[in-house]
């Protein structure tokens, strides 16, 4: 009785329950309530490798609630073949949403679905892990024969587009030459002017005459152009076979010459010649100045005149002597040079200028430099445009793309601290080039299980060892890394001065280092390029960005 009433004393009790037992009580009712809103479970616990898993959650709520449902790359190491539609039921006065995932996995293990998150509303609730086991095919070597391994085989590129391309460049060139050859070396047809003016001065000189016959000028009493046309024809074969001056001088200054000239024995023009020629120029200037009418008779009289004279001059006239015939070849081989060279002149200004306006049009969409080193070739840009590859590397694999497969570096293990190091190094470039990567997987023989790896202390070694290659005015920075599925570890970047080969030059560069450690294992990537090309710093954050960690079998 009185250890009865000490314990009343001491306790408090609700509807004579001791509190504890009825909080106990409480707590195990909202657990199952909790637990009751969430259900999930497999359709098969082993599958063979490659086939489907269909993994599914059950959620009770309310019309009201709002319910997330797990997605991406949550159900790692299992890959997800298709997310399906939510389905929902009506169950009394609540609801029952059914979420279904198609999951698989390409290597036989033992693997385990973790658990997912739910969010309802503001509360979180987790499903239970499942363990999956993918088995191996299993291949009767009684029924399936047995064969050597075939020899490796080249293969053919895929197709691309390069003929398309290659069709427009010509497409464009032939244009171009069309135009050229159209408007600049093709031999047009000549016009009367051009024909007139090939001719020989005797024969412009009658063929002048001719188109005077053919106008109407003394029909219509037009007397001061007809003695234009009409001394015109005979002056231009004066001034191109006997003085060149002929066109611009006066009667008087012409007939003078003609004298000057018969006096010096240059031409042997009879004096009759010389008199009609006198008397139809001062004519023809009372017709032209002082508004003359002479008769019609007259006028053609004088129109005979000039054509029987200009056989008079072409008869006296000396012919040429080999000397100036050879003078007028060479004058005409050299106008047919300048002519060939103008249009040479022409042609290259159209290229050039075709290729400066591609070059800006280009340049104002693409960028100036990107199109230079388009057009003269850029190592940098050659890399980050061309077939990049995604491949596996070391064990655990890590999964990372780079602009060429990276090669395999055989090192040997190595002692320090009393432990045994087994190293496997993939490299692609060397220190000051353009793009250098490195991949390093070093696996810790004698760590033991409970001694954890600490990824500063690895990473500060790694500055060490770029300081022993011979960088120099290293800048340090430290930050979280995880990568797109979710594998954390530890980004080092920065800058610093790093030696170009075996010389005595630097670079200024930048590098990233990410460390990843798993029980007894260090991951590492080293990036380094030259802070300048700007390329290099696209392919750096391209990597970077690709950097995966594949999880193993359990």
């Amino acid at each position: 009785m009185n250890q009865y009433l000490h314990y009343k004393k001491h306790t408090t009790s609700v509807f004579g329950l001791p509190l504890a037992v009825l909080f106990s009580c409480m707590l195990f009712l909202f657990s199952a309530v909790s637990v009751a809103q969430v259900k999930s479970a497999a359709d098969v616990s082993e599958i063979k490798i490659g086939e489907q898993i269909t993994f599914r959650v059950e959620v009770e709520a309310d019309s009201t609630d709002l319910v997330v449902f797990p997605e991406g790359a949550t159900f790692l190491p299992l890959e997800i073949i298709e997310s399906y539609d939510i389905d929902t039921t009506k169950n009394a006065e609540k609801f029952n949403l059914i979420k279904k995932y198609g999951l698989t996995q390409f290597d036989s293990g033992a693997y385990t679905i973790p658990r997912q998150k739910i969010i309802i509303n503001d509360k979180t609730l987790f499903t239970d892990s499942l363990k999956i086991i993918v088995n191996p095919v299993v291949i009767d070597t009684t029924k399936q024969g047995l064969y050597a391994i075939k020899p490796i085989i080249s293969v053919d590129k895929s197709s691309s587009n390069w003929w398309k391309i290659a069709l427009i460049i010509l497409f464009a060139i032939a244009l171009v030459a069309a135009l050229l050859y159209w408007f600049v070396w093709r031999k047009k047809p000549l016009t009367e002017e051009e024909k007139i003016a090939l001719l020989p001065p005797y024969d412009r000189a009658k063929l002048a005459l001719k188109q005077l016959d053919e106008h109407r000028y003394l029909e219509e009493e037009s007397y001061k152009e007809y003695y234009s046309e009409l001394t015109l024809a005979i002056r231009r074969y004066l001034d191109e076979k006997v003085y060149d001056h002929a066109l611009e001088s006066t009667t008087d200054e012409l007939i003078s010459r003609l004298y000057l000239l018969k006096e010096g024995n240059q031409i042997d023009l009879s004096p009759e010649t010389i008199k009609n020629l006198e008397s139809i120029f001062k004519r023809a200037d009372l017709v032209k100045f002082a508004k003359s009418s002479p008769d019609k008779e007259l006028a053609k009289f004088d129109r005979k005149t000039i054509d029987e004279e200009i056989d008079h001059v072409k008869e006296v006239l000396p012919e040429p002597s080999e000397e100036e015939k050879l003078l007028n070849e060479q004058y005409k081989e050299a106008q047919e040079r300048k002519k060939k060279r103008r249009k040479i002149i022409i042609s290259a200004l159209v290229v050039l200028g075709l290729l400066v306006a591609t070059f800006v049009g280009f340049g104002f969409k693409y960028g100036f430099n990107y199109v230079k080193d388009t057009m003269l070739g850029n190592n940098s840009l050659e890399l980050l445009e061309g077939n990049w590859v995604t491949s596996d590397y070391g064990f655990p694999p890590i999964i990372i793309s780079t602009p060429e497969v990276l090669k395999r570096i055989e090192s040997d293990s190595v002692s320090s601290d009393n432990a045994q190091v087994d190293y496997t190094t993939f490299n692609f470039g060397s220190l000051g080039n353009n793009l250098n990567i490195t991949l390093n997987t070093a696996t810790l023989k004698n760590q033991k299980p409970e001694d954890s790896i600490n990824l500063v202390a690895v990473s500060e070694k790694a500055i060490q060892d770029l300081e022993n290659k011979g960088a120099t005015t290293i800048i340090v920075k430290n930050e979280k890394f995880v990568t797109p599925n979710n594998a954390e570890g530890l980004k080092t970047f920065g800058y610093a001065q790093f030696p170009i080969g075996k010389s005595e030059s630097f670079v200024e560069g930048e590098y990233i280092l990410l460390h990843f450690t798993t029980k007894n294992i260090i991951q590492q990537i080293i990036i380094i390029w030259q802070k300048d090309d700007e390329y290099a710093v696209d392919m750096a954050e391209r990597i970077e960005n690709s950097v995966e960690l594949k999880p193993t079998a359990e």
